[in-house]
């Protein structure tokens, strides 16, 4: 497939337009019916009137800065490892008891999250972001809309969300953020008294469990006061398309992807989530390991 591209692309230095006409007449079918392009489309949707690979821009000059980025990123990653363990000095990561991982104070730091709902499947909730007053804190509102999308296929609609985006290192490498040396889970929100749900997206070792995430329950009480909420790593459930697990198990900490929000107590109407900052603890008294039992799917006899 990337030979294909290579060939269309390079075709107009070889002969003009008309060889590249040529060589996409030969190749556009095999392209086309390649499994690397999904014919699926969504009742209503609009079909695609490029491929992907004819939208790639290729650049020589970008390719250039590109390459300059990733190198400056690379050289960034090796001094903060030479430095110690997620770029931190190892007596700090001894001595580290609270972390802030997220603060909101400018657009760049609302720039690390994307907002979803139902509105990719067709439902009718709606959710925005932006920075709340004096720009000390992000503020999700949106309102929630129960209504099932008329497809033949939906059965449940009815959520927003709000998720940070995935870490990359240079050259697109995925990143974790290793969270082993806290146990508990800080924020500071003030809410309008919606149960919301914090869920935990650790990297899979299989495409099927792309799936898989770790969630627990933070209710807001309401009203103009904000609120410290500490959640315990230990009281994570896992969790798979939606149905809790009865293998139950840990968050793996030192693999995290994301973290995100949740909102679906299936009342319609509007809501509201105001977040200061979303931090670790290192809580001394909290002494549990895990809060849910642990056992063998097969038993031995």
């Amino acid at each position: 497939m990337a030979l294909a591209v290579m060939l269309l692309d390079g075709a107009p230095f070889h002969g003009g337009c008309c060889r590249q006409k040529a060589l996409l007449s030969l190749l556009g079918p095999l392209i086309s019916n390649s499994r690397l392009y999904s014919s699926y489309r969504r009742p209503g949707a609009e079909p695609k009137k490029k491929l992907s690979w004819q939208n790639a821009d290729f650049s020589f000059k970008k390719s250039i800065d590109h390459l300059k980025t990733q190198l400056s990123l690379l050289k960034k990653e090796t001094k903060d490892y030479l430095r110690g363990p997620g770029g931190y000095q190892l007596s700090q990561q001894v001595m580290e008891q609270t972390r802030v991982l997220w603060q909101f104070r400018s657009q760049e730091d609302l720039n690390e999250w994307v907002i979803s709902s139902d509105m990719e499947i067709g439902g009718k909730s709606k959710a925005y972001i932006k920075l709340g007053r004096n720009n000390q804190a992000a503020l999700l509102y949106g309102t929630l809309n129960t209504e099932v999308p008329r497809d033949g296929e939906t059965k449940y609609s009815g959520y927003c969300s709000m998720r940070s985006k995935p870490a990359v290192g240079s050259f697109n490498r995925k990143k974790y953020y290793d969270w082993s040396n806290f146990n508990t889970l800080y924020l500071r929100v003030r809410g309008d008294g919606r149960p919301w749900m914090v869920n935990i997206y650790t990297d899979p070792y299989f495409s099927h469990q792309k799936d898989d995430l770790y969630s627990y329950f933070m209710f807001t009480r309401g009203g103009p006061y904000w609120e410290e909420i500490k959640i315990p790593f230990s009281k994570f459930f896992f969790s798979s398309r939606g149905r809790v697990q009865d293998n139950q198990h840990p968050v793996w900490l030192d693999k995290v992807r994301t973290l995100g929000f949740t909102i679906g107590d299936k009342v319609d109407g509007p809501f509201q989530l105001e977040i200061d900052f979303i931090g670790l603890l290192n809580d001394r008294a909290h002494r549990e390991e895990f809060a849910y039992e642990t056992y063998d799917k097969n038993t031995p006899v």
